[in-house]
């Protein structure tokens, strides 16, 4: 995702049909990077801070909510406006693997196998699947048949119709509701008001709110919600106190975190971390 004195990598898994890394970047490149070039085709699921692929003219804002696109051989660039670098498990499976897995309108016409889209939007068990999935292969909980089907429910739910959306704007709307993202990320703990987040957008609250719900097909609120959730998957691995992460998180009490975490994965955070745990 970087230059490789910045980003750091661990293999995950490797079997004759897959392999899932883990790969985590300082994000020291505010600006944009030299060019890079995907040798394989990759879907990369974000869960840890926010960066800017660059494909072309068109911009992409990688954060939890989505799953990114890396075609073979296309060219791209990265950049982090936001501080605090990026984390994300990176997924590359064989071609033919790709073709029975990846529904035919998410592929271009024509050509070598590649994805049609730069990303897509994922729902919130396809986030939880990606943390578990994550959290038993760093801890050596799931042997390779386990893990390796896994992985293809995790595929198979990013880009199910019902499970994910790609996001349907004008370029000029897309890039505004890009930037209220970045804005967003650049702090989750913050309280945010639609003033501030307008303000540092340049439109008007009204505006800000009626494109982003366009956009994204849910309000500014709620997408702020599930950016902390996701963050929360990442991190209840590391916290024994379940309070002081959602306060960290920015939730105003552990009632809340609680409540938004089992409405939005099904269950509550201590069950969740028990699953990574003693598994």
């Amino acid at each position: 995702m970087a230059d490789e004195s910045e980003t750091s990598v661990r293999l995950l898994l490797h079997t004759d049909t897959m392999s899932l890394r883990d790969i985590v970047c300082r994000g020291d490149c505010r600006h944009r990077s030299p060019e890079e070039c995907a040798t394989a085709t990759h879907m990369v699921f974000p869960y840890r801070g926010v960066y800017v692929r660059h494909v072309g003219r068109s911009d992409a804002v990688a954060e939890a909510n989505q799953v990114l696109f890396f075609n073979e051989s296309e060219s791209y660039r990265i950049s982090h406006p936001v501080e605090g670098g990026d984390a994300c498990i990176s997924l590359a499976l064989g071609e033919s693997s790709l073709r029975e897995l990846v529904p035919k309108e998410h592929i271009r016409a024509g050509g070598p196998l590649a994805f049609a889209e730069h990303r897509l939007r994922i729902d919130s068990d396809t986030q939880a699947l990606a943390a578990q999935l994550r959290h038993s292969l760093e801890r050596e909980l799931t042997e390779p048949l386990e893990a390796e089907t896994m992985v293809v429910t995790l595929v198979r739910r990013a880009l199910g119709a019902r499970m994910s959306h790609a996001a349907r704007a004008s370029a000029g709307r897309q890039k505004l509701v890009d930037r209220a993202k970045l804005v967003l990320s650049s702090d989750l703990a913050r309280r945010w008001t639609l003033a501030d987040i307008g303000a540092e957008v340049g439109v008007s609250p009204v505006y800000l709110t009626q494109v982003f719900q366009q956009v994204e097909g849910m309000p500014l609120y709620r997408y702020q919600l599930r950016l902390r959730l996701a963050r929360s998957l990442d991190l209840l691995g590391r916290y024994d106190d379940l309070s002081t992460l959602g306060m960290d998180l920015g939730f105003s009490s552990h009632s809340h975190f609680t409540a938004a975490f089992r409405q939005t994965y099904g269950r509550t955070p201590a069950a969740f971390q028990r699953s990574i745990r003693l598994r």
